[in-house]
């Protein structure tokens, strides 16, 4: 990989799926690197992503749903890269999902691809380098989806770098009300019934989410294994990314996302008295990079 900024996308998109998943290794493996920093800051100016996270507790099938979802913008043409945050194993600290079955995608089609990361101890269900890899992915693909681990009380932060947060639900889950004491409902944009194929229960699911529905969308049902839904469901998807650029709302949203992480970011590493101190460090520029501006922070954190 060369060595400057006006070349280290353009190797990597050279080297094909090889050198990003080179690239990725090194945000991994050393995320606060000035190669690094060259390279996100670089990737921060010239996204062309839109960025979906797809979040439900585990069994509801988000992997299976973003396969078909996959399948349905590669057959309108459009480029998607996938990050799957897995559960980590406690011997390794490796994703005990990395092999990714359940998303099902043509190995040699250049136009997908999928990486798994393994969530380490972070609490909010992305690893801590997922926005870093989105980054980077959102400079060369048309989609990016981002499925989190699971939901919960500190699952909410995939919404700050979701421009279109989806929530899955599924049928006959137990505690029809357990979905919404996260308070992911609030933070979603759109809202999937899975597993329409299961009747009844499905059609019962399905009433009671419109009942608590908020400002999202939906309900939508969808049954990915079938591929019923699947069509409705990224229509509206694209849509709501369609209503954010036109609307010129896109730019300030990433902008708050960024300022949001970099409080959390700060808060987490080193502190609430840290965050505190931070003050005036965490304005940033509209435009501006937030990997700069957390390199910078960092640097007058550990003076």
């Amino acid at each position: 990989m060369a060595s400057s900024k006006a070349s280290l996308l353009e190797s990597i998109k050279q080297e094909g799926r090889v050198g990003l998943a080179h690239a990725l290794s090194m945000l991994e493996e050393a995320p606060e690197s000035d190669k690094a920093l060259v390279l996100l800051t670089e990737a921060w100016r010239v996204q062309k992503a839109h960025n979906i996270g797809l979040t439900g507790t585990p069994g509801v099938g988000k992997s299976t749903l973003a396969g078909a979802l996959v399948r349905e913008w590669r057959g309108q043409g459009k480029t998607v890269g996938v990050l799957a945050v897995d559960p980590s194993s406690r011997l390794t600290g490796g994703a005990l999902l990395g092999d990714r079955a359940r998303i099902v995608s043509q190995t040699d089609d250049d136009g997908v691809f999928v990486r798994s990361m393994a969530a380490g101890r972070h609490p909010g269900g992305l690893a801590e380098t997922t926005t870093a890899a989105a980054t980077l992915m959102g400079a060369f693909f048309d989609k990016v989806v981002v499925e989190s681990v699971g939901v919960g009380q500190s699952e909410s932060d995939i919404a700050d770098m979701s421009d279109t947060l989806v929530l899955c639900i599924q049928p006959g889950a137990g505690d029809k009300l357990q979905f919404m004491k996260a308070g992911i409902m609030e933070l979603s944009h759109i809202i999937a019934v899975t597993k329409s194929d299961m009747g009844d229960v499905a059609h019962h699911a399905l009433s009671d989410v419109a009942v608590h529905m908020g400002q999202a969308v939906g309900p939508f049902s969808v049954s990915a294994q079938h591929g019923e839904g699947v069509d409705a469901l990224a229509e509206v998807i694209d849509a709501h990314y369609s209503d954010l650029v036109s609307s010129n709302q896109l730019v300030s949203l990433r902008h708050v996302q960024a300022c949001r992480r970099l409080e959390v970011t700060i808060k987490v590493r080193f502190g609430e008295e840290a965050l505190k101190k931070a003050g005036a460090l965490l304005a940033l520029e509209e435009g501006h990079s937030p990997f700069s501006a957390m390199a910078h922070i960092m640097r007058k954190m550990e003076a």
